[in-house]
């Protein structure tokens, strides 16, 4: 059986007296998408700060790639591989859609800091940037500010940034939100196809794309899994019905 390639285990998280993690373990397993959910407060957006590097845990172990990730900052579990998108959009609102994947494209270049001028004539920077604007639609916006392009847009650009780090896994924290049904539906075809290329740990309100992307889901409710399965096991989970979604069992 291959190796996990994110491992938290009975990760807990404690904010006075707010139990915000409780002994929290779950796995991501290569080729894989796992769905995260919840109700609001359920505790899902201190879990994944915790993962990515934001938050320290007060107890508990979270692995990646093999390697016990507990005292890497968030840069750091970056340049690992592990690529993160936002709720709220963490993109550079002044710069173009291509200098805000060109930053990204740099950061793991292994090239140092440079002014925009001489970077953006740099092929070796600027030809894997417009790769990963064409892959997510957005290579006619290359030149806009990412302030200018629509909300959906955004999100596509955010994934294109992501792409550029060359992750090993996804941190995506709820990349529907916000978006139209044309919308939701183009960027769940885009992630179905994603997860032959790096495991997606997927924190999402819409159920649709949840129960048509899942290989598994895992449902977080007062900082504690109270089940995890497939689509299947958990539609037919009696717990999961009566604390998420709001169905008698």
């Amino acid at each position: 059986m291959p190796e996990a390639i994110l491992s938290l285990s009975k990760v807990t998280k404690q904010f006075g007296a707010l139990l915000a993690s409780d002994n929290v373990s779950l796995d991501l397993m290569p080729g894989e998408i796992h769905a995260l959910i919840g109700p609001n407060g359920a505790g899902k957006s201190t879990l994944i700060k915790q993962i990515a590097g934001e938050i320290k845990p007060d107890s508990g172990e979270i692995r990646f790639a093999g390697r016990d990730i507990g005292e890497l900052d968030a840069v750091e579990r970056s340049r690992m591989g592990l690529a993160r998108t936002f709720q709220v959009s963490s993109l550079m609102p002044e710069f173009s859609v291509l200098q805000n994947v060109v930053l990204a494209q740099q950061s793991v270049s292994g090239k140092i800091f440079r002014f925009f001028k001489p970077v953006l004539s740099d092929a070796s920077l600027l030809e894997p940037a417009m790769a990963q604007l064409e892959r997510v639609g957005l290579a006619d916006r290359a030149q806009m500010r990412a302030a200018d392009i629509s909300h959906g847009e955004r999100r596509q650009l955010e994934m294109a940034v992501a792409l550029a780090l060359k992750p090993r896994a996804f941190l995506l924290d709820e990349p529907m939100a916000g978006m139209g049904p044309e919308g939701s539906k183009n960027l769940t075809d885009f992630l179905g196809g994603l997860r032959a290329e790096a495991p997606i740990l997927l924190v999402e309100h819409d159920m649709d794309a949840v129960f048509a992307l899942a290989d598994r889901i895992s449902v977080l409710v007062y900082g504690r899994i109270i089940a995890t399965g497939t689509v299947d096991e958990i539609r037919g989970n009696d717990d999961v019905k009566r604390a998420y979604l709001g169905e008698e069992a």
